[in-house]
């Protein structure tokens, strides 16, 4: 039976992950803009990889069961990776929880149902969820992002009532790390494991629309020159990281999320860049 890698949004990130996890198994690359999800199967393609494409929206439960069903036709599900999602400069806040939060719990729970034994999973979330202040949620608002069911996420008032698209990502990134704790106990009954990789700011289209972004790239940028490292990362950077997630030396890493930020966050804490 064929390996399959199930790879969500076709961008940098998600390209240098596939090519160092996906060797000798198929990808099968979903995204919710098909000429993105052609232009990336035609270059992986290219390098040697067998790739295979279809369209989701992660916003919809029924499109992410469709994906789920695709993928299973394929093969054995030996690995998801989940980069799709919006920055705050793209899209309205209550856009941002159903694509970021909502979403991915979605996936969570989809491919956990399905996932092979020795499989694994990774999701970029975000080291902006590292800069909410230590009283932003109650224990109980962290245990509801982690377990609700994804439809009770949004019922939630204190989540429906979120206007600001900073909040809303900052809120939706935490939220996926703390569900890939508890998804983790689930998945781990499976014999497979998950993680989160909260990235800095990587050199990506999403990247460079919060860099000239009007409203907050003066902050980024600075955020970049003050931070221990004085630079953005790169795809490959989080790509190797994954891979080392996803191979034989992480069998022991799962619910984890790992901070990769060239120190930004360090620095936010106790540097230069403290409010």
């Amino acid at each position: 039976m064929k390996e399959i890698i199930v790879v969500i949004g076709s961008g940098s990130i998600a390209q240098a992950i596939a090519r160092r996890v996906s060797v000798g198994k198929t990808i099968l690359l979903a995204d919710i803009n098909p000429e993105n999800a052609k232009e990336a199967e035609q270059t992986l393609s290219r390098a040697g990889f067998e790739v295979r494409t279809t369209g989701v929206d992660v916003c919809s439960r029924e499109s992410i069961q469709a994906l789920v069903k695709t993928a299973c036709e394929l093969g054995e599900i030996k690995g998801v990776i989940h980069t799709a999602g919006l920055s705050p400069s793209q899209a309205k806040a209550q856009d941002i929880i159903r694509v970021d939060l909502y979403g991915t719990a979605v996936l969570f729970e989809a491919f956990g149902r399905v996932i092979a034994p020795g499989g694994a999973a990774v999701v970029i979330g975000s080291q902006s969820s590292h800069r909410l202040h230590v009283d932003a949620l109650s224990q109980h608002q962290a245990d509801m992002l982690a377990t609700l069911p994804p439809e009770d996420l949004l019922a939630l008032p204190w989540i429906s009532a979120v206007d600001d698209s900073l909040y809303a990502y900052q809120i939706s990134k935490r939220g996926n790390a703390l569900r890939v704790m508890a998804e983790a106990v689930k998945w781990g009954k499976r014999g497979a494991r998950i993680n989160c990789i909260s990235a800095g700011i990587v050199y990506t289209p999403l990247a460079y629309d919060e860099l000239n972004s009007a409203e907050r790239g003066e902050f980024y940028r600075n955020m970049l020159t003050k931070s221990p490292a004085g630079r953005g990362g790169t795809p490959d950077e989080i790509g190797e990281l994954a891979a080392f997630m996803f191979g034989p030396g992480g069998t022991y890493i799962t619910g984890s999320d790992i901070l990769i930020d060239g120190g930004a966050t360090a620095s936010y804490k106790y540097g230069e860049l403290r409010p």
